[in-house]
């Protein structure tokens, strides 16, 4: 997948594409639309600059869905570094996938209306994402042995139709709270 030009030598290079990045899964999450113009503002960039590193709305949507996944799972160690395994899946979800369906739904928004389709990869580090997530409280004796992966992903799938504008983190403690008590031992 091509992410736009970023050359390793340039830092304002690598700063404008993660601006750009962050801008465009902030409009995606909001409303769904790709207006290069309005990414370029928020994230304090020429325009130009934008379709340099992402010439197509459909470069940039996958490019926002890529790293959204790649923070999904790349966080990870650093939850069950910092906290108990059942408090570092709680974080995780709260604080990490509840955003990424938030974005998610805007993200298909825009793919239905670029007839573009999402790489089939990121189901896979999904469910590689939550069986680190519950192998380490397997063995923390948090939750029962026999817990599907496919089966908490499906569960948490209903993140995908929390509202940004609404109180969205009662929403997600409530239905990870729900999971919880469905997998603990």
């Amino acid at each position: 997948m091509t992410t736009g030009s970023v050359s390793p030598r340039r830092a304002d290079t690598r700063r404008n594409h993660e601006l750009i990045l962050t801008a465009a899964a902030s409009s995606l999450a909001n409303s769904g639309a790709v207006s290069f113009n309005a990414i370029a503002k928020q994230a304090g960039v020429g325009v130009g600059t934008v379709y340099r590193h992402f010439p197509t709305p459909e470069e940039l949507i996958l490019a926002v869905y890529d790293r959204e996944v790649t923070h999904l799972v790349e966080v990870i160690p650093q939850l069950l570094g910092e906290h108990d395994p059942e408090q570092a899946f709680r974080v995780w979800v709260s604080d990490h996938l509840a955003h990424y369906m938030m974005t998610k739904r805007g993200l298909a928004k825009a793919l239905s209306a670029s007839r573009s389709e999402l790489p089939s990869s990121a189901h896979e580090r999904m469910i590689e994402a939550i069986s680190s997530l519950l192998e380490a409280n397997a063995e923390a004796g948090t939750i029962r042995r026999d817990v599907s992966p496919e089966t908490v992903l499906r569960g948490l799938a209903g993140l995908f139709y929390l509202d940004p504008d609404s109180d969205w983190k009662t929403q997600t403690a409530d239905l990870t709270e729900l999971i919880w008590r469905g997998i603990r031992c």
